[in-house]
């Protein structure tokens, strides 16, 4: 059915782990990583896998409409999965210019540069279960109203509403995807879990925000990724569909719990001064995915507990990347603003 996919961001976080995914799982696929290594971009995610014949790296943006072009028809894309974005909302709050531009702008690209190419079999859009806004009870469904709450949820919620109005404008084959937060190998060590979990394996303070009381939906990586190759392979043109793990948890239990199963004790735990607009709460209703036969199997317990000792393992990978740029960052984001 498919042949040629184009994963934009495949060198990040979600997108390594969807590449190394579908490359081991599906050997009819060749798969063309399309990344600008930002920062958070890092092709030692895929050291284990980069000289399969099936898989191609090309650096590029994804707002460049040349690069994008001369890629779709070098490579005969017939799939385009869009993992690539700027997803720290503590960046965003800094400064939302680089959002606009790879999330709003960059999902504009893409989508017109297959339309104008032709031949594109299928679209998907990788948005996020915060384009629906903090809500206080009950569980988000995909019809409910978006409202984003910060420069990072509506660069995605921008995003997102373009992809689907390729669908309905131009009737081209697209599939939105609403994820809550995932955690698991791989992640850059800004995100709360692996952030907690390296500064808890160098001794040093956890900066929790506010009270800790902030609700998420956790979702383990690989279930992400597999949700989103069910998708690429059943799911129907012109849908979204959430994808949600079925663990909410406060931050300050995450916290815990990482601190437990590393035997280190609470005192690491510093309170910070909250984030603005600091959305409460995040729940999925992901009931119109799994009547399509998708479940998350890792349970939170036992992903977290992987995730923990990944980092313990591969110290190597995660300490080259708190650099000094990285640490500018962090005392900007939490020593300054420190209770």
């Amino acid at each position: 059915m498919f042949k040629n996919i184009m994963v934009t961001g495949g060198a990040g976080f979600i997108g390594s782990n969807f590449v190394r995914l579908i490359i081991n799982e599906r050997k009819d696929y060749n798969v063309i990583n399309y990344d600008k290594l930002t920062y958070a971009g890092n092709l030692e995610n895929l050291d284990d896998i980069k000289n399969n014949d099936r898989y191609t790296f090309v650096k590029g943006d994804i707002a460049d409409f040349e690069r994008v072009s001369e890629t779709l028809k070098k490579y005969d894309i017939d799939v385009i999965i869009n993992f690539a974005a700027e997803t720290h909302v503590d960046r965003s709050i800094m400064g939302a210019v680089d959002f606009i531009k790879t999330d709003v702008e960059g999902v504009y690209v893409l989508l017109e540069a297959a339309r104008l190419r032709g031949g594109l079999k299928r679209f998907i859009q990788i948005s996020t279960d915060e384009v629906y806004g903090s809500v206080e009870i009950g569980y988000s469904k995909e019809t409910d109203t978006l409202m984003p709450r910060n420069p990072y949820s509506a660069s995605k919620a921008g995003g997102d509403r373009i992809a689907y109005s390729f669908f309905a404008t131009y009737n081209m084959d697209v599939i939105i995807t609403r994820a809550s937060n995932n955690y698991g190998p791989y992640q850059y060590p800004e995100k709360l879990i692996p952030l907690f979990i390296t500064n808890a394996i160098e001794g040093m303070s956890l900066p929790l925000y506010g009270d800790g009381l902030n609700i998420r939906d956790w979702l383990f990586v690989e279930d992400h990724c597999r949700a989103i190759l069910f998708l690429l392979e059943n799911g129907e043109n012109g849908e979204v569909y959430n994808i949600g793990g079925g663990n909410l948890h406060t931050n300050i239990e995450i916290t815990k719990k990482i601190l437990e199963y590393m035997n280190k004790p609470e005192t690491l735990i510093k309170p910070v001064k909250d984030r603005i607009g600091h959305d409460r709460r995040y729940a999925l209703d992901s009931s119109k995915l799994e009547k399509l036969g998708w479940q998350p199997q890792m349970s939170f317990e036992q992903g977290l507990k992987f995730t923990i000792d990944w980092y313990c393992k591969n110290e190597r990978w995660w300490r080259k990347l708190k650099n000094q740029d990285f640490k500018e960052y962090y005392k900007k984001q939490y020593i300054d603003r420190e209770k």
